[in-house]
């Protein structure tokens, strides 16, 4: 009974709505309420932020983002449980600490006039400034100087800042830029970072915490110059909550504190997120050390063997001391609290039969959930991976929205993959059929079809 409750809360972190969120910790000290008065540990902050890939997102079932895990570490510190709820949008957030509804906005709101008449500037201040995303090229030296855009071609998003920004440089310098837009209908600001990436435009402009963020995902890139003045942002409580600024002000103050953050942004900001691209090499006849692995627990879920050992070549490269950005663990790269659910301590993941064993059943889990969604057993796997990739929810999301913009929520490629990129941008990750919001939907369309392609391969070369 114990490891069938322990197998349904992983389910559920998969799963779940995370709308509101609440964690409790251990701590001691007190904090305050929305009316000043101190309260004893162990009382509630009420969070409200926004979805997005540097403040708040789901994983494979965990809650991350930089602005998230901040907050949870001042609950943590204040002995407070921490209940949070996602909104659509930074106005709405407003809405709810004015109102009294929530006590804290963790997200990036702009140090300006007019949000000083809204809410109360605390915490961490950061500095966000545009810059200019190219690509390094060997032997050629990077555009250093804005001088040198003119006679260049540089795409932007149509009706962004960006657009605003590079219209009036271009008026500075009396012309000459060649400025390129481009409808977010159909590229976002990442697909035009990994457009660049690929050498498929010359030039982007994106906020530098965006280019910080995807530099860890694509290492060829410069982003060095800045194009717009720096500007300043930072949490928010209510106007008169002054009691839970100095509150925050004091905790983030401390010497501890500031060395946890900055731990933090370089876990969010530059810690490499991306392995090598996929390489075949199966010239000694097998594809793994761990062949005999594969070979004992694929038929257990139904799977070949290939495939499954494609999904740890993608997941870890066969290294069973890989440790992820996010804290996923071994041969198949299982998150801590996965590996919980399914009665294996984190100090267990690093062993390679373990690591199997529980990446077959969270599989099985995962085919279980999504059977009756895509009855087709071959088009399903696509759906199963791609769970394991991201979580079942978002997968659910992507499914809701291809429905519902008239995609067959059925076949996986051109389809619901498609839908799952959808959610990187903030009309659809707020759309109503949409529960888990932001998804970085192109690392896991191309982690489906790295493992297929890696699969297919295999087939041809590798006897079952």
């Amino acid at each position: 009974m114990k490891t069938i409750r322990l197998i349904l809360l992983v389910l559920l972190s998969i799963s779940l709505p995370a709308a509101f969120q609440s964690c409790r910790h251990g701590g001691s000290g007190s904090s305050v309420r929305s009316d000043g008065n101190a309260v004893p540990a162990g009382d509630t902050l009420r969070v409200v932020t926004l979805y997005g890939p540097t403040s708040f997102f789901i994983y494979r079932g965990d809650s991350l983002g930089y602005d998230y895990t901040l907050a949870q570490q001042f609950c943590q510190a204040k002995g407070l449980e921490m209940k949070l709820t996602a909104v659509k949008s930074l106005g709405r957030a407003i809405e709810l600490v004015d109102s009294g509804k929530a006590d804290l906005i963790a997200y990036e709101v702009p140090i300006t006039a007019h949000y000083k008449e809204l809410v109360k500037a605390c915490g961490p201040e950061n500095y966000t400034r545009q810059v200019l995303v190219q690509g390094k090229v060997k032997g050629k030296a990077p555009i250093s100087d804005v001088t040198q855009l003119v006679g260049k071609t540089v795409y932007v998003e149509k009706d962004s800042k960006y657009l605003r920004r590079m219209q009036n440089l271009n008026e500075e310098l009396g012309g000459g830029i060649d400025i390129k837009e481009i409808d977010t209908d159909t590229l976002i600001t990442e697909d035009l970072i990994e457009m660049v990436s690929d050498g498929k435009i010359p030039l982007t402009v994106v906020d530098s915490d965006v280019a910080m963020l995807n530099e860890t995902y694509f290492h060829d890139l410069d982003i060095s110059l800045d194009l717009s003045a720096e500007q300043r942002q930072s949490w928010a409580v209510a106007r008169n909550n002054q009691a839970l600024a100095d509150e925050i002000n004091e905790w983030f103050a401390t010497d501890e504190q500031k060395q946890a953050n900055d731990e933090l942004l370089k876990r969010y900001f530059e810690q490499s997120k991306s392995f090598p691209k996929v390489r075949f090499n199966f010239d000694k006849g097998y594809i793994s050390d761990y062949d005999g692995l594969f070979k004992n627990y694929a038929p257990g879920i139904g799977w070949d063997w290939r495939l499954l050992a494609a999904q740890g070549y993608v997941e870890s490269r066969f290294n069973p001391s890989a440790r992820s950005w996010v804290g996923a663990r071994g041969l198949m790269q299982i998150m801590p609290s996965t590996g919980r659910g399914y009665g294996q301590g984190v100090k267990s993941l690093g062993s390679p039969g373990v690591s199997v064993r529980v990446a077959t059943r969270l599989l099985s889990d995962l085919d279980r959930q999504l059977r009756d969604y895509v009855p087709n057993d071959k088009e399903r796997v696509k759906f199963v991976i791609a769970a394991y990739n991201c979580g079942a929810g978002h997968v659910f999301d992507a499914i809701r929205l291809a429905k519902k913009y008239g995609m067959d929520p059925q076949v996986w490629d051109g389809n619901v993959a498609k839908a799952l990129l959808m959610k990187m941008q903030k009309k659809y990750y707020n759309d109503d059929v949409v529960r888990y919001g932001y998804a970085r939907g192109s690392e896991t369309v191309s982690y489906v079809k790295q493992i297929m392609a890696f699969y297919e391969h295999a087939k041809r070369v590798i006897p079952m």
